[in-house]
């Protein structure tokens, strides 16, 4: 599908990825509607998209309530007729060990992240189907379900159930219809949004945040590819391929390695820092960006090309580990 005059609906457009992919798809001739909680924020990015020469509408959304996103679906179609494109970029994370996680933040982490997508693909659906075409594309990560890392369950479980979610989705439109419409997943690697200025933190430690390997703009360049031509998942970052590829050699190295990496170098001491809720229930608003400010210059070489390295070399002792049957420890 060529974005030209099409009609794209994403949410969490005021930050992060789902800024960089409504800026993207505006650049190549798509109408913009553009759905957040900050409205204010959410209004400058439509401004954003108008400059580059797209129809951009501004909805302030809250994606936890159904008939706000009716609503949003709604706006669309009275505003442009119809609905090509529903991109689920809307997410919110959360650190901390299984036991310190409040339930009712993770409830709340939970439906934004996972029963907001459930939403977006119920708005969006019956309206594509009545157009005969469609894509639904939900924006998971490498950690739902291809990789690991602790103290990040919560946003872990919720972007392994959106990819499951995506995988039923589509095979259910192919048993039952309507046709013509497209489920797809993307999942990136560490990138470089104010995802964890913006994360709740119950781990009791101040957060020294992963080293991004990809940039916003990248992923929502694999936005727009699948859009272009669909597929059921699309891997995203310098080394993703690599990454998975060592995980599904020697899973238990890898998750050893990440945890290790995450536990002492990206975690200060413990009662280094005070319990927040981050944006679960309030909006970003002047703290909304596209990028973290984590990823600039040779730093962010020096972190990719470190990555990909430690990737190789799991890969590597996974070949090792299959052709001699033993396994291969750190350390």
């Amino acid at each position: 599908m060529k974005l030209k005059n099409r009609v794209v609906v994403i949410t969490g457009a005021s930050s992060g990825i789902g800024r960089a992919t409504a800026l993207a798809c505006a650049r190549r001739g798509a109408d913009v509607v553009l759905a957040a909680r900050s409205a204010l924020v959410l209004e400058d990015v439509a401004a954003q998209c108008r400059r580059r020469g797209a129809r951009a509408v501004a909805v302030p959304t809250d994606v936890t309530d159904a008939g706000s996103v009716n609503a949003l679906a709604a706006a669309a179609t009275d505003r442009f007729g119809r609905i090509d494109v529903w991109v689920n970029t809307a997410g919110v994370g959360m650190l901390g060990r299984f036991d310190e996680m409040p339930p009712a933040e993770l409830r709340r982490l939970l439906d934004v992240n996972v029963v907001g997508a459930v939403h977006g693909a119920r708005a969006a659906v019956p309206v594509m189907g009545r157009q005969g075409e469609g894509i639904v594309i939900d924006v998971a990560s490498m950690l739902g379900g291809v990789v690991e890392a602790p103290y990040l369950s919560g946003y872990a479980m919720s972007k392994a159930a959106l990819v499951t979610f995506g995988d039923v989705l589509r095979l259910e439109l192919a048993l039952g219809g309507p046709r013509g419409v497209s489920v797809c997943t993307v999942l990136p690697v560490g990138v470089d949004t104010p995802f964890f200025r913006h994360a709740a933190n119950h781990t009791g430690r101040d957060v020294r945040a992963l080293p991004p390997v990809a940039t916003p703009e990248r992923v929502a360049r694999a936005v727009t590819a699948v859009i272009r031509r669909p597929r059921a998942r699309r891997l995203v970052g310098p080394y993703a391929h690599t990454l998975a590829a060592a995980h599904a050699l020697t899973p238990g190295l890898t998750r050893l390695a990440l945890g290790r990496r995450t536990d002492r170098r990206y975690l200060g001491p413990r009662g280094s820092a005070p319990a927040t809720q981050g944006i679960l229930h309030t909006p970003s608003g002047p703290h909304a960006a596209v990028r973290g400010g984590l990823g600039s210059g040779w730093r962010t070489a020096a972190r990719r090309t470190g990555a990909a390295a430690a990737a190789v070399v799991l890969t590597t002792a996974g070949r090792a580990a299959l052709r001699t049957g033993k396994p291969h420890r750190l350390g």
